[in-house]
């Protein structure tokens, strides 16, 4: 699709007006993602179209790919790959500097070694004090069985025994509905 047709398309599943702000649409927030979507150069101008349009604009990326191009007002949710998420060097560490107070930071944990590595990185970068939320959440069991999941209330236990002033981040779909539903 072009941007153009995106962008009517958004238009049209948030009810927007023909001449009246995002702002005020039905549905006023456009979170862009799925895969990577900074891997698609038609993302910048459809994210600044977007803006200019008056949405509020998310994009949830995977952290490989740079985020300094992206319009100021978007707000960015970022993924940290920790060492054992089995893509632990695919994270652009420029990302950390391009960060805004309206951007947040995930982590997505599977051992004790991932939380230390996102423990640091918090402390030493001031992520907290930098970014609106820093999230860590517990990587959920493979449904096929490929790698084990880490137990929320261990990753619980291990923020509150070092005072993390982290949000703790679960997929809540994976809750309500078996972990290896697709399209929930």
């Amino acid at each position: 699709m072009s941007v153009e047709e995106v962008l009517a398309w958004v238009d049209e599943l948030t009810a927007r007006r023909e001449g009246s702000p995002g702002a005020q649409a039905a549905v006023p927030l456009v979170e862009l993602t799925g895969g990577e979507p900074l891997l698609q150069e038609e993302i910048y101008p459809l994210a600044e179209r977007l803006v200019a349009a008056g949405y509020t604009v998310m994009i949830e990326t995977s952290g490989e790919r740079f985020i300094g191009n992206l319009p100021g007002q978007v707000i960015k949710i970022v993924d940290v790959k920790c060492p054992d998420s089995g893509e632990p060097d695919t994270f652009e560490m420029r990302n950390i500097e391009a960060l805004s107070e309206n951007d947040e930071v995930k982590f997505v944990l599977s051992t004790r070694r991932d939380y230390e590595f996102a423990r640091k990185l918090t402390l030493e970068r001031g992520l907290v004090g930098r970014v609106k939320q820093v999230l860590f959440s517990p990587v959920s069991e493979d449904p096929q069985g490929k790698w084990p999941g880490l137990e929320p209330r261990m990753l619980v236990e291990w923020i509150l025994e070092d005072g993390l002033p982290v949000r703790l981040g679960l997929q809540l779909h994976k809750f309500i509905w078996d972990p290896a539903t697709k399209g929930v």
